[in-house]
């Protein structure tokens, strides 16, 4: 320990000072520093122990939306194996790879790893399917990064937020690819720090992999059916892939003089092939569909039953004392569900419940 420390810790001064201070030192110059935040929604006092980007990944993983992603699914609705993804250990997963990144790039780890634990707090439950019903049903449509955002911002601490800083809210609303140009974006579509942009680029890498170990561990592919070229050029182990897409992204991103986070061309080709592999095989395949259209008929009756019935909204949701409309406040219900308690309730709501002796 450094006698800076030793001198702090014995003055009883704030110790995040010396954490900004090893920031201005051993951070390149195009990081994020965390006295450089545009800062919070509200103002409030600093942390004397933590820096910003630190009291930001500490909310984000002592929040209730947090805790929920355990029970959120991936790809695979509740599935019996114990070994397949769940939302929250691929946000896990994201979180690592970004950063060992960020840490590869000189860049604010902090920031990089509150952004990564944030950016799926808004999904819905029975993964992009609970979110194609809510897009459908919702007025304007649902996006999982937008409702990210609503949650940090407005649905924790009951109607508090978590008053986060502007880059990891911004890192977070700007994480989402859509299906088409997924990994490219138009530079007003882009993170305002590079942190951002490798969270972006990180999840990126995770769910391609995961999903596609899943997909393999369910029987849905078989290992000779995954391209040979991708297998030739990013590897043909989990381990290896990552690895590969990992470094690239670090050299590539090097070699821009870190103007930006990105693949090589070679690698973003092999990506995007694997990426419309995975949709025509996986996401978009007959078993997997079949799984989604059962889940649309649990997701729209319970929109409807709670739009309609007083008392349950009244028993599930509150009363009428919020300033979101009751539709809204539908919605957000709904997207906050994890798995599990989305048809618990359906059971208990539509489901004929035994007889019993009195």
């Amino acid at each position: 320990m450094s006698k800076d420390v030793f001198a702090a810790m014995r003055m009883k001064g704030p110790l995040r000072l010396l954490q900004e201070k090893r920031e201005e030192e051993l951070l390149a110059p195009q990081a994020c520093q965390s006295v450089q935040s545009r800062g919070r929604l509200r103002p409030e006092p600093p942390c004397p122990l933590r820096t910003a980007f630190q009291r930001d990944r500490d909310r984000i993983v002592h929040c209730k939306a947090f805790r929920r992603l355990k029970h959120k699914t991936q790809v695979f609705i509740s599935p019996n194996g114990d070994h397949y993804r769940t939302r929250l250990t691929h946000t896990l997963e994201v979180a690592q790879i970004a950063r060992t990144i960020g840490r590869s790039l000189f860049l604010n780890e902090d920031l990089v790893e509150a952004i990564a634990l944030a950016h799926d707090l808004g999904h819905t439950a029975f993964g992009h399917g609970g979110e194609r019903v809510l897009n459908e049903i919702i007025p304007g449509g649902f996006s999982h990064n937008e409702q990210s955002l609503r949650v940090i911002d407005h649905l924790e601490k009951g109607g508090r937020g978590l008053n986060l800083t502007a880059e990891v809210r911004d890192g977070v609303v700007k994480h989402s690819k859509g299906r088409t140009n997924p990994v490219l974006a138009e530079k007003d579509q882009r993170p305002i720090t590079l942190e951002g942009e490798i969270v972006r680029v990180a999840d990126i890498v995770a769910y391609l992999n995961h999903d596609m170990d899943d997909a393999l561990r369910a029987g849905i592919l078989k290992f000779e059916e995954i391209p040979e070229e991708v297998r030739k050029t990013i590897g043909s182990s989990h381990g290896q892939r990552i690895h590969t897409l990992v470094e690239d992204i670090i050299f590539t991103s090097l070699e821009t003089n870190l103007s930006e986070v990105r693949l090589s061309p070679l690698m973003l080709d092999q990506v995007e092939r694997l990426r419309d592999f995975l949709f025509e095989r996986v996401y978009d395949a007959r078993e997997v569909r079949a799984e989604f259209e059962r889940v649309r008929k649990i997701i729209e009756d319970l929109v409807d039953v709670l739009l309609k019935d007083d008392a349950l909204f009244r028993r599930e949701i509150g009363g009428e004392d919020s300033t979101d409309s009751r539709e809204r406040r539908v919605y957000d219900y709904i997207a906050g569900m994890t798995d599990r308690y989305t048809l618990d309730l359906y059971k208990r709501v539509f489901l004929p419940r035994p007889w019993m002796k009195l």
